[in-house]
């Protein structure tokens, strides 16, 4: 099987070194890889960083559209059987992917989303601020609308590691631009009969004085709409 790897970059250059190592790295037993950056118009040092490391396919956009969009490029450029989506912090451990993966290889799962929600808020950690703690109660809103709504429990909708086959995202016209990527793939996903199979993962979240970019007012409201819209639309 044949894995492709998308990272969206954005004004990165303190971390993507340190997570295409990673990347590089991963090891899994009978899964090939590929891993494709996408600069959505980086005005750091990023772009310099990519260009010096081998093994990558890397794709410029030429200004700033949005994460949505630069998945959406990588996924129109990914080769292989199954697509999962890494972002550039250091949010995430490319380790777990390969816990991840293995229902696909075992054949228990068509999706899988790795959760960092089936928990209670880290009062003694990163949820003790008051953004963190609106943040996390803030997906849990969302998933739980995501799970009324569609018919499915999650509990981690917003999640980035989206595990899913290469054929179904084909088949589908994604919109989103921005943050909303997340409940558009998960809610047509859901339409199209996938079954969502989670499992836990652990993070070590990025604060917003160290560049993490999501709005929780904004970027909540705009991805509650979109779950609204396309369970009623296409």
């Amino acid at each position: 099987m044949k894995l492709s790897i998308i990272i969206p970059v954005f004004n990165e250059e303190k971390t993507v070194g340190k997570i295409l190592k990673k990347v590089l790295d991963l090891k899994i037993a009978n899964v090939g890889k590929e891993i494709i950056v996408v600069d959505d118009g980086s005005t750091d040092k990023t772009r310099q960083i990519l260009k010096q490391i081998k093994n990558i396919k890397i794709i410029l956009h030429d200004n700033n559209k949005g994460k949505g969009s630069a998945v959406k490029t990588g996924i129109k450029n990914a080769t292989g059987d199954y697509i999962i989506i890494q972002d550039a912090d250091l949010e995430y451990d490319p380790e777990q992917i390969r816990t991840l993966i293995q229902p696909i290889l075992e054949n228990q799962a068509g999706v899988v989303y790795g959760t960092r929600l089936k928990r209670l808020p880290n009062f003694s950690k990163e949820e003790k601020t008051f953004q963190f703690l609106l943040h996390y109660f803030g997906n849990r809103f969302l998933s739980l609308i995501t799970s009324i709504l569609y018919g499915q429990f999650v509990t981690d909708m917003e999640t980035c590691y989206k595990l899913f086959p290469k054929k179904a995202v084909d088949r589908m016209k994604l919109n989103a631009r921005g943050f909303e990527f997340e409940p558009e793939i998960t809610a047509k996903l859901l339409k199209s009969g996938y079954k969502i199979l989670e499992i836990p993962i652990n993070t070590i979240p990025r604060g917003y004085d160290e560049g993490k970019k999501l709005n929780t007012f904004r970027d909540g409201t705009k991805a509650l709409m979109t779950l609204f819209r396309y369970r009623f639309s296409n």
